[in-house]
């Protein structure tokens, strides 16, 4: 076992086979099947991101399908709605997240409640009230129910011009309202106390505490760490992190590990996570674009060797993957990237390009490709 404080080398082949078996990548259903399937998965991954794109299946449902060969779309709403394990809220985008870990956004809703976001701040005491009113009296609504609201210009291009939906959602980033369902993009607001049935909401964890489980749940999901990406989109939490970091190490908790290509970027991973051996698969998995596996753009491209490109904001003269390109996963290799689109109305998918990533042999990889976007196929137009 290498020393608290040199390095391990470790290669690329390695490093990508830790973080795959660390999101369930490696075997064909890791967290069984039914409704305790997705609660579990969203338990282990920690956060399962919302995206509004419909050009093919959203996202959230697309990384649980990409774990859960079962998966259901009715799952996620039995884990939402009924038996509520899993909430909304934002972690480095909206995401659902495990309700066990709600009290580690609770200082963030306060902060919001304090100091609400740019596009909030017009929303009046009155709008408030009004939501507010309507919720308590009338039960869970969503902004369709609100016809009578007088619409006023936008302060922000994320803004909404109905002043409810700007209350809604400030008071949902506060914490005094949840999502208690979703169909598609339209949702339920209900108040958070009566939602989750709470005589006394959850103790708010401490800074010491959100640090650690910001910790925890990187080096569970990813395996192999660093600051950048235990703190995604979050940096003013990184000298904390590093803080911890430097604590366990000296426990002998966690070691640092220099990865091939790696420069002098720092990584470290627990010495189980370490002295585990995992075999090659072969599994295929077309990934969304908003994986957890594919959203930290240069980690992928330090692991896999691939820059992935979202462009379905890039002018369609500069796109080289295509509009909304999901990379393919074939064992422990990023192989292609495929522009596809769903046509709800033929109930077909096309294929808008293929790009192959790999150069190794093709006509067996591209035949497992194919059998699993016919997979793909049948869940995009399934129940």
């Amino acid at each position: 076992m290498p020393s608290a404080r040199t390095p391990h080398p470790l290669d690329k082949a390695q490093a990508r086979r830790i973080w795959l078996h660390a999101q369930r990548l490696d075997t064909s259903a890791p967290f069984g099947d039914g409704p305790a399937a997705t609660a579990a998965a969203v338990a282990h991954l920690g956060y399962v991101q919302i995206d509004t794109i419909n050009v093919i299946e959203r996202s959230h449902h697309h990384i649980l399908f990409s774990r859960i060969p079962s998966y259901r779309r009715a799952d996620l709403v039995q884990a939402q709605s009924h038996d509520k394990s899993v909430f909304e809220y934002w972690t480095h985008a909206l995401s659902y997240v495990p309700t066990a870990d709600l009290r580690f956004f609770l200082p963030a809703m306060r902060e919001h409640r304090r100091t609400p976001a740019q596009w909030f701040t017009s929303v009046t005491p009155a709008d408030t009230r009004k939501v507010m009113t309507l919720l308590r009296n009338g039960g869970p609504l969503t902004i369709r129910d609100i016809d009578d609201d007088v619409l006023v210009d936008k302060i922000h291009p994320w803004a909404s011009r109905k002043p409810s939906k700007r209350a809604l959602q400030r008071a949902f980033y506060g914490g005094t309202v949840t999502v208690s369902a979703r169909d598609g993009m339209l949702k339920t607001y209900d108040l958070t106390p009566r939602h989750f049935g709470w005589d006394r909401a959850p103790k708010a964890a401490s800074e010491a505490e959100i640090t650690a489980y910001r910790l925890d749940r990187a080096l569970r999901t990813q395996g192999v760490v660093s600051l950048d990406s235990i703190c995604h989109l979050d940096a003013p939490r990184k000298a904390a992190v590093r803080k911890l970091i430097e604590t366990r190490m000296r426990r002998g908790e966690l070691l640092p590990v220099a990865i091939e290509d790696g420069g002098r970027h720092e990584h470290w991973v627990t010495p189980q996570a370490l002295e585990q051996r995992h075999a090659p698969t072969d599994l295929v998995h077309l990934l969304s674009p908003f994986d957890p596996l594919t959203i930290q753009r240069k980690r992928t491209h330090l692991l896999f060797d691939h820059d992935h490109r979202f462009e379905a904001y890039v002018p369609k003269e500069k796109r080289k993957l295509g509009y909304f390109a999901l990379p393919v996963l074939a064992g422990d290799r990023i192989v292609a990237a495929i522009d596809l689109k769903a046509d709800r109305a033929k109930r077909k998918l096309l294929m808008q390009q293929w790009t192959w990533l790999d150069k190794g042999p093709r006509r067996e990889l591209k035949r497992r490709i194919e059998e699993e976007l016919d997979r793909f196929a049948r869940f995009q137009f399934g129940d």
